[in-house]
């Protein structure tokens, strides 16, 4: 397969390219070069996923953390393997491409992170981050901050919104949970990659948005947990569908999940009505196509494709995940999973045997 993709994403915020050899444990056959390209939201748990898969099969995975509308675009266009996505695509969406497969991968966190001088702890709830990001609720000191933080001093300032500049998995993820708990989010903005916010500032990519964060005096923003954890800005309590104040951790993003799955993973688990529930959770998916011959890609490349996307679903990948801020996938996913994986074929006929 031509590596098209690679003059593209040279241009990206985030880029991860492993080259492994040495150690090969895949069934003899020549080791591939795989791309992909999209979501920065779980590019900390595939840079290590990346590489212990190398060390294990010999393969070479390059990503391009473009944004999950980026990616879908470049898996639309036939030029990656895999697109991965914090989104998982709508009916329409699928509509317009050939056949595909959603593999979650992992779970984890979208946090509201703050930058205020001597905060170390905020509560907040889904409607007033509502308010904030619509441009309603425009001061840290406005009163209904205030009364939900009576212990904390909140500064006469005006509210600095960070938004993403991209079409990005994390806003549709914030998006569609603030359309659940705020109706009218719902009715201006709604949900999507892509949302017209009406003030603040805008940034590429998660690290983007981080740094800004990170860098300019009483911002807001939403990022995924692991880029808040790495710059050690603070992210704020959230309160869920059960009244609890909750931050993000394993246990509080595998609380989310709880509910029932269904047969493509196609599901949103943001405001679950569970307890000890982070309320801004979700699934992140890599997407492929069912029919594995395109472009010009060749049957060994499709194998290596499902190779890694098993070894992604297995107990060793999956235990990765709550040491980079993530939280590992519930059996229930893990078997719905390796399921479409076997629909997967290359000329017609099934690769997983």
């Amino acid at each position: 397969m031509k590596k098209i993709f690679l003059s593209v994403v040279t241009l990206a915020v985030a880029f991860t390219f492993v080259a492994c050899g040495g150690n090969s444990n895949n069934g003899g056959r020549k080791a591939q070069e795989l791309s992909g390209a999209g979501a920065t939201f779980p590019q900390p748990f595939y840079n290590v996923v990346f590489e212990q898969f190398g060390q294990i099969n010999g393969d070479q995975v390059a990503y391009g953390g473009i944004g999950s509308g980026g990616g879908v675009r470049n898996l639309r266009d036939k030029i990656v393997d895999f697109a991965g996505s914090d989104a998982f695509l709508s009916d329409k969406e699928m509509a317009e491409m050939a056949p595909v497969v959603h593999i979650p991968t992992c779970m984890g966190a979208v946090v509201v992170a703050y930058n205020l001088d001597g905060v170390k702890e905020l509560k907040l709830t889904g409607e007033l981050v509502a308010d904030i990001f619509a441009g309603k609720v425009k001061m840290w000191n406005d009163s209904r901050l205030a009364e939900l933080n009576p212990d904390v001093k909140l500064p006469n300032e005006p509210i600095i919104p960070v938004y993403r500049s991209d079409g990005s998995g994390t806003t549709f993820v914030f998006t569609d949970y603030l359309t659940k708990v705020s109706p009218m989010w719902k009715e201006k903005f709604g949900a999507g990659k892509s949302v017209n916010f009406p003030s603040g500032q805008a940034a590429k990519g998660n690290p983007g948005v981080a740094g800004v964060i990170k860098q300019t005096k009483n911002s807001i923003g939403y990022v995924g947990s692991e880029y808040a954890f790495a710059q050690k800005i603070p992210y704020a309590r959230v309160q869920n569908q059960r009244g609890e104040f909750v931050l993000p951790s394993s246990a509080t993003i595998s609380a989310a999940a709880s509910g029932v799955i269904p047969a493509d993973t196609r599901c949103s688990i943001t405001n679950a009505d569970a307890a000890g529930a982070y309320p801004i959770s979700t699934f992140t998916w890599m997407i492929i196509y069912k029919e594995q011959n395109y472009s010009d890609r060749t049957k060994e490349q499709a194998v290596a494709t499902l190779d890694l996307l098993e070894y992604i679903l297995s107990d060793e990948a999956q235990h990765i995940t709550s040491e980079v801020h993530y939280a590992p996938l519930p059996a229930k996913a893990k078997e719905l999973s390796m399921t479409n994986l076997k629909t997967v074929t290359y000329d017609g006929v099934a690769i997983l045997q």
